[in-house]
């Protein structure tokens, strides 16, 4: 158990083995399941629970804060891993309320199999006091699922903000005392998670402007004692503005389309244009996720496989097309043996990119000389496409 404040302490577990979330993300850095305990004068409560895996460490921080009578438990969020230990927590603490919205109350209801009188359901900026402290709820839908909320406390300018503003790190620091790798960290998990709600997350960071707030207490990761790190960083990866960056996600079966890629590179590079290039056979997704986040232009470069696209480079299409990125500008290059649809299949694959469609390249076999020539041209364009809108950082 630490202190985050007078009678407010996080109680929560770290999982410093963890390397893959939901079966899906990597976690380099492991994680944390972000439970906080805020004792009123009158009443006591847990904001979020862990993890079911995790669930005998937040019992066992609970008993040793000598909590011998809990009221309440808010549940910010119903997803699994901040709302799994609810049934365990209510066995020990049986006369404990749920307190959420009333979205989120029929999503753990169904999830979690609790019943409805277990349950006191609260609406958007409604209060909840526990003697000198009070709980103030704020909803913030879609960061990421649509019942989310935070938990405000007024009179120690707290925000519990569950996934908003997290950060997928293990770390025995409470406080974050590293910006450089927390900034890391959290923009993974922003490019992974939130960059799907940007315009509702741009919403919600101004319902946040009517908040005094010098702690942000997130789910993940550690705790923000100086909050305008983190919601600067969420303003500028949420806004509309784009680098002068191109992320090239390729794969290459017999060395053709490694050879296209390999000259594109370098053509941008001598404009000026930084790149970053991804082999998708091999890649961290959340590594080309976050280079997505700032990026103006992607180019997928992949060979022909019966007629399609390359499995990898599929699924990088629908990656991005899952993540909806800012990107202005996408393409693609690749070769072919004998002919198919790669380019009409992928360029399907991304209708939610809201991004200008250049020329395709396409060698036959052995990229040949006027491949090459329109690759540079290809460069050109990306180039002057970018000057155009005034994207020169």
């Amino acid at each position: 158990m630490r202190q985050l404040k007078p009678n407010v302490y996080a109680v929560g577990a770290i999982d410093w083995d963890a390397r893959l979330f939901d079966r899906l993300i990597p976690l380099p850095d492991g994680t944390s399941y972000n439970s906080y305990l805020v004792r009123g004068t009158e009443k006591t409560a847990l904001l979020d629970t862990v993890d079911p895996a995790k669930t005998d460490l937040l019992l066992g921080n609970i008993v040793c804060a000598g909590v011998d009578k809990l009221d309440y438990i808010v549940a910010n969020h119903a997803e699994q891993d901040h709302s799994g230990s609810l049934p365990d927590v209510l066995l020990l603490y049986p006369n404990a309320k749920v307190v959420t919205n009333p979205k989120c109350k029929e999503m753990l209801k169904g999830l979690l199999g609790l019943e409805d009188e277990k349950f006191i359901a609260v609406e958007d900026g409604q209060e909840l006091s526990l003697g000198d402290k009070t709980l103030k709820f704020v909803y913030t839908p879609w960061v990421h699922w649509p019942e989310t909320m935070s938990t405000y406390v007024p009179e120690e300018k707290i925000l519990f903000s569950c996934d908003f503003f997290g950060s997928h790190l293990a770390t025995s620091s409470l406080f974050v005392d590293d910006e450089a790798a927390v900034y890391e960290s959290a923009k993974r998990y922003y490019a992974e998670i939130m960059m799907p709600f940007r315009r509702q997350i741009n919403a919600n960071l101004a319902k946040l402007d009517e908040l005094e707030i010098e702690i942000i207490a997130p789910s993940h990761g550690p705790v923000y004692d100086r909050p305008e790190f983190i919601i600067d960083a969420y303003k500028d990866w949420a806004s509309d503005n784009v680098k002068n960056e191109v992320v090239v996600a390729y794969v290459s079966m017999h060395g053709s389309t490694g050879k296209m890629v390999l000259h594109f590179v370098e053509a941008l590079i001598e404009r000026g244009i930084k790149t970053r290039q991804f082999e998708l056979a091999t890649v961290d997704i959340g590594k080309l996720a976050m280079a997505l986040v700032d990026a103006a232009t992607i180019v997928i470069g992949s060979p022909t496989v019966l007629v399609g696209p390359h499995p990898c480079a599929a699924y990088a299409a629908f990656l991005a097309n899952a993540l909806r990125p800012k990107t202005k500008f996408a393409s693609i290059i690749g070769s072919y043996g004998w002919g198919g649809k790669m380019v009409e299949q992928l360029s399907a694959m991304i209708p939610n990119i809201k991004a200008e469609i250049l020329e395709p390249v396409l060698a036959k076999g052995e990229p040949k000389e006027a491949d090459y020539a329109a690759l540079d041209r290809l460069a050109d364009d990306i180039l002057t496409k970018h000057k155009e809108n005034g994207i020169t950082n």
